[in-house]
């Protein structure tokens, strides 16, 4: 059994974790409201560029002169799955669900005889699929000193799919991210970019309207494909952004509740060890006054 001293340095110790668990749970809390104001704004940005998207595809159908990104290069052979997670820990399953949908689609994709490519953005994806999955990532974006994420990393990280892409290395290109639902819910979900016409759908309010385009719609393609993947790659991340925080305020509640469980229990255990000392004193003051 533990001795009074060594319980007391644990309550202690407990007690000072519970401190910092309350303090990373304020502090998610407060970027929390920020993050989820973000993602909420960039939705329908991002709805409303896959609209057009679709709108200008179909005014080119299938046979028209649309970019390699938007039409693709006609196989599927070689996948690329570029999986966001967070840059760091202490929220609890957020990374863990994340990777674990980036290795089922992995699992799926290498059964059908694909091939796969990933490319992480966060360190803790490229930990966890570094274990399974070492030779089959190519690249990884950290973002660890990024104090606020900004179109402007997102932009970056487009480039790079899309400088791969290029380069012929790979024929699909899909997004691995977790969609924030809300404090206690993120849903871990995929999304297509590339070919960009398959992620898109045709806007439900088109009707039947016939648009004119100035310069031509292929041409108008050529410039708003890039555009459109960056702004589902900034998407992403700031759906992560509000995921991780609404994880960590969870995660850091428990944490602060289970501390104090942890505290009451370990209380409990030194009160009755205390009392026990003081009545084996008691009893042996009064046997040796009797001895006497």
């Amino acid at each position: 059994m533990a001795s009074l001293k060594d319980l007391r340095m644990r309550i202690a110790s407990v007690k000072a974790t519970q401190k910092i668990t309350k303090a990373m749970q304020m502090v998610a809390a407060a970027k929390l409201r920020r993050a989820q104001e973000a993602a909420e704004a960039a939705r329908p940005y991002s709805e409303r560029m896959g609209a057009v998207l679709a709108n200008i595809s179909g005014a080119i159908g299938k046979g028209g002169d649309a970019p390699a990104l938007m039409a693709g290069t006609g196989k599927d052979d070689t996948h690329l799955l570029v999986v966001f997670t967070a840059e760091r820990g202490l929220c609890g399953g957020f990374n863990t669900q994340i990777a674990r949908l980036a290795r089922e689609n992995v699992r799926k994709l290498l059964a059908a005889g694909k091939t796969v490519k990933i490319l992480t953005v966060g360190k803790k994806g490229a930990d966890q699929l570094r274990r399974d999955y070492a030779n089959l990532i190519i690249d990884r974006v950290e973002l660890r000193e990024v104090k606020q994420i900004g179109f402007v990393n997102a932009d970056a990280i487009a480039k790079k799919i899309i400088a791969l892409f290029n380069e012929g290395g790979f024929d699909v290109a899909t997004l691995v991210y977790s969609q924030f639902k809300s404090v206690i819910s993120q849903v871990p979900t995929t999304q297509q970019v590339i070919p960009a016409a398959a992620g898109v759908a045709a806007p439900a309010s088109a009707g039947s309207a016939v648009y004119e385009y100035e310069p031509e719609a292929g041409a108008i393609l050529a410039d708003i494909v890039p555009r459109a993947i960056a702004v589902q790659v900034f998407r992403a991340l700031l759906e992560n952004a509000a995921g991780e925080m609404g994880a960590k305020m969870s995660a850091m509640d428990s944490a602060t509740r289970n501390a104090g469980e942890m505290i009451n229990k370990l209380t409990i255990t030194y009160n009755r060890q205390r009392q026990a000392n003081i009545t084996k004193e008691l009893i042996e003051i009064i046997s040796g006054a009797e001895a006497l």
